[in-house]
């Protein structure tokens, strides 16, 4: 699986990508509205997961690569997760801080709402985040999302969730 935009490459994690992976799940400025921090184990497993993803649903999160010059910067894509008590497809993305503010978590995860509704056909896909999660939030909403509902979470106090529909984003 490959996807591609201008600046981009986002293709399947592997264990060869722990070693970048590790430098973006394991920073904690990076991952401070994350429930957990990660250490070695989790950010194997988490390649693992994805692996497993790639198999059982066909997607996942993806290596976000640079195509100039082919370094792995964070992941991006779509997994279904559990959304106030629904398993809903979710895009969520994941940048190396030096490499934020950029457009990159945007243009990746635009890419992901595109092949979510051509290829995978969701009528509706959702980015959800801690409630204090603002450049998470302004990634959604750059990508045509709204916001439509926040919720009481035991692991994030308050969780958000932004949306846009298979017609939104066909009419933008």
């Amino acid at each position: 699986m490959i996807l591609e935009t201008n600046r981009l490459i986002l293709r399947e994690l592997t264990y060869d990508d722990f070693d970048a992976l590790y430098n973006v799940l394991a920073d904690s400025d990076i991952m401070v509205h994350y429930p957990y921090k990660f250490d070695e184990n989790r950010v194997r497993r988490w390649i693992e997961k994805n692996i497993e993803r790639y198999n059982d649903d066909g997607f996942g999160l993806w290596a976000v690569v640079l195509r100039e010059s082919g370094e792995v910067i964070g992941d991006c894509g779509i997994t279904m997760q559990n959304i106030d008590g629904q398993l809903l497809p979710e895009i969520g993305y994941h940048i190396r801080k030096d490499k934020q503010k950029k457009g990159y978590a945007t243009e990746a995860a635009a890419e992901c709402i595109r092949y979510g509704f051509e290829e995978l056909n969701f009528d509706r896909l959702y980015s959800y985040m801690k409630y204090t999660n603002e450049p998470s939030a302004r990634v959604a909403i750059k990508n045509g999302m709204r916001f439509v509902k926040e919720y009481p979470d035991a692991e994030n106090t308050f969780t958000r969730v932004y949306c846009i529909s298979s017609e939104e984003w066909r009419n933008a």
